[in-house]
């Protein structure tokens, strides 16, 4: 075998080494591709690594929608940290998200600013749920625990090493203290 072969050789082998090891360090969480709310395919690995989330289930005709201003002042204040909110609108709770993500990507700018980064409207319970929330709700983590999504805006926090780290129920304001108190255990790590 020649030394250029031998050579090529082993950058390929290295390339293959190196994006096993990548892709073997990639924490649970992030191991999905989702579809963004503009329609293109999004790795979260790749988008998301070393990063703290805030994922939420979202909803543009619920009575927590308003959730969506604590969201951006989330986003907004910890924009200079590893830290990014991801939104993942969804219809399953009283029919509260009918519009399509054009429409959803548009009230979501004009009512509540929002520059956090929206997906494609998915399932998040049952045997249509995404595979993303199918693991996010298998996860036992406090305070809430593991099992279905409860109503719009649950809350799943999950930490740089891509680990759900916690849970909050919807109704818990994502600029509760609790919440807050979890998002800065997870950046100071």
């Amino acid at each position: 075998m020649s030394l250029l072969r031998v050579i090529s050789f082993l950058c390929v082998f290295g390339l293959i080494a190196t994006t096993f090891a990548e892709e073997k360090n990639v924490g649970p969480a992030l191991k999905f591709k989702m579809k963004s709310i503009s329609g293109k395919e999004v790795d979260l690995a790749k988008a998301y690594q070393g990063k703290v989330l805030l994922v939420v289930n979202t909803a543009s005709q619920c009575g927590l929608t308003p959730q969506y201003e604590g969201l951006q002042t989330l986003q907004s204040g910890l924009k200079n940290q590893p830290f990014a909110v991801l939104g993942f609108p969804c219809n399953q709770f009283g029919k509260q998200e009918p519009g399509d993500e054009k429409e959803i990507a548009e009230f979501c700018k004009s009512n509540y600013s929002v520059t956090f980064d929206m997906f494609s409207k998915v399932e998040v319970n049952g045997d249509d749920a995404c595979d993303l929330y199918k693991y996010l709700t298998s996860v036992d983590t406090k305070p809430k625990g593991k099992g279905k999504v409860g109503w719009n805006f649950e809350k799943f926090l999950v930490g740089k090493d891509g680990k759900v780290v916690a849970r909050f129920k919807p109704g818990t304001s994502p600029t509760d203290k609790e919440v807050l108190t979890a998002i800065k255990a997870e950046l100071e790590k």
